[in-house]
């Protein structure tokens, strides 16, 4: 078999590809300041041979491999860490991993705590598995390493700085998220919504501030915030429809300074999720209007400010790619090819393959052989099993690929 020939150098390689996945886990980097990870994987790339290189911004990189005529497959795998200590436990841990945030300023503890690490070796060994196997495929193999994933700013990075017009557009993008949803060893495909639309809204408001004794010369912003808090939680309950999925969470709330004082001023930071874009727009818009009108009522001297950061699209896969590349693993994986679920959690996947025009598929490897009791992606304890994690990752990739560079 063709896709077997191709992963035929799995044994030979295993235990190189362990020692740089372990490199990854243990050398994490904050989104868009990934320099050493980048140099890295270029250094790997130009080691297997791969003649056609480029960074995109300062920290994304793009491989092709041209190998005749043919289709053009897009594989993309995520490079970023998180702002976290890790503390899984594993004698490979990132114990002590810091870096200066450069948006704060301040040093951060930083982990892989969401599993990019797979990803990228993952994606290094299929590379390396096509690359050495030429003879074997036609068309064109094209490698995303995409920074930013975290912060959603990466695919979008990658937009701005020219990948359209630097490169020829793929007929198909294909990724993979590491999960400890799914059984150990499984591959998950889903037709349609799998991750969903996501962002997070900051909300000024503002109010009067006063003596605690003399409520009345002021409006106070932590009665008014408390009241919006209270009546946003009628949102999902009371206008949306029972039949959808949606997730609205206040997760910060600050005002004050000293229990005696009234501030003038109150901060909400609210994080919404939603399977269809309509859905989301419908909790947007609930918000604004719900927290404009109790402004209103509190008599506040100057109207709410929302500011949207961390916007996550819907990632939608497209239901003829999907099908091509549930047929692969079928074939391939049998029956620890599987359905997926739909994934609460948000990517900016999708942002790259829109900007090109072509459609895309998006699956999820699992990570855990215990999956049942797995930590969730973005634990303190979430590192994957490393086997089969590792060649499994790159196995999902190859075959996905093969259904198009394999005739």
């Amino acid at each position: 078999m063709t896709i077997s020939a191709i992963l035929s150098d799995l044994d030979s390689t295993r235990s190189y590809r362990e020692e740089l996945y372990k490199f990854f886990h243990q050398h994490p980097e904050l989104s868009l300041q990934e320099f050493e990870t980048s140099k890295r994987i270029i250094s790997e790339l130009e080691s297997y041979g791969v003649e056609s290189i480029q960074r995109i911004g300062d920290t994304g990189v793009v491989a092709v491999i041209s190998n005749g005529d043919g289709p053009v497959v897009a594989l993309r795998g995520d490079i970023d860490a998180l702002p976290m200590a890790e503390r899984s436990g594993k004698e490979y841990a990132a114990i002590g991993a810091t870096q200066v945030d450069n948006n704060t300023g301040q040093e951060t503890p930083v982990a892989h705590t969401c599993g990019h690490d797979v990803h990228i070796s993952s994606l290094l060994g299929a590379v390396q598995a096509f690359n050495s196997h030429r003879e074997l495929w036609n068309g064109t193999l094209m490698a995303v390493f995409q920074p930013a994933e975290e912060t959603a700013a990466g695919a979008r990075m990658m937009v701005e700085e020219g990948i359209v017009e630097k490169l020829s557009a793929p007929d198909v993008y294909l990724g993979q998220h590491v999960l400890g949803s799914l059984p150990g060893g499984a591959v998950g495909t889903r037709v349609g919504a799998v991750m969903s639309e996501a962002a997070s809204i900051e909300i000024t408001l503002h109010g009067k501030g006063s003596h605690g004794s003399m409520p009345n010369l002021g409006v106070d912003p932590i009665v008014l915030g408390s009241a919006i808090v209270t009546r946003l939680q009628s949102v999902i309950s009371r206008e949306i429809a029972a039949s959808e999925t949606a997730v609205l969470t206040v997760g910060s709330f600050h005002a004050g300074t000293k229990s005696n004082i009234i501030p003038d001023s109150a901060v909400l930071q609210l994080n919404t999720r939603a399977f269809s874009k309509d859905v989301a727009a419908h909790l947007h818009e609930a918000i604004e209007r719900i927290v404009r009108s109790e402004c209103a009522a509190a008599r506040c001297p100057e109207p709410p400010e929302f500011k949207y950061y961390d916007q996550y699209p819907l990632t939608s896969n497209d239901e003829s790619v999907t099908a091509h590349v549930r047929a692969a693993f079928d074939e391939f994986f049998g029956e620890n090819s599987v359905d997926l679920a739909q994934v609460p959690a948000s990517e900016d996947f999708s942002i790259i393959p829109d900007a090109f025009g072509i459609p895309y598929s998006y699956w999820g490897l699992g990570g855990f052989a215990d999956h049942q009791n797995a930590p969730g992606n973005h634990s303190p304890a979430f590192a994957p099993d490393i086997q089969p994690t590792l060649d499994r990752g790159v196995e999902a990739l190859v075959v996905a690929a093969s259904a198009w560079l394999v005739k």
